[in-house]
């Protein structure tokens, strides 16, 4: 198989990682593999996009942003 066969594979440059334990319950945020800072919401990422330069227009799209340990309407522990 050739490079140019090869399907091609995109680097989010947001990932959200799990939910971790805490009051509120929150997630890690990492912009090009520097973590940025926690969220509580999908607006506190919004807001971290928009802080480093990058504009969301659908966070379901997995090129832009890779969510880790569910999706973005998991924000508590199971």
């Amino acid at each position: 198989m050739t490079e140019s066969a090869s399907p091609y594979i995109s680097t989010p440059r947001i990932t959200v990682l799990g939910v971790q334990p805490g009051n509120p319950p929150f997630r890690i945020v990492r912009i090009d593999g520097e973590v940025v800072g926690e969220a509580t919401s999908t607006t506190d990422v919004l807001f971290a996009a928009a802080a480093a330069g990058i504009t969301v227009h659908d966070l379901d799209d997995p090129s832009v942003v890779r969510w880790v340990g569910g999706g973005k309407f998991t924000w508590r522990l199971h």
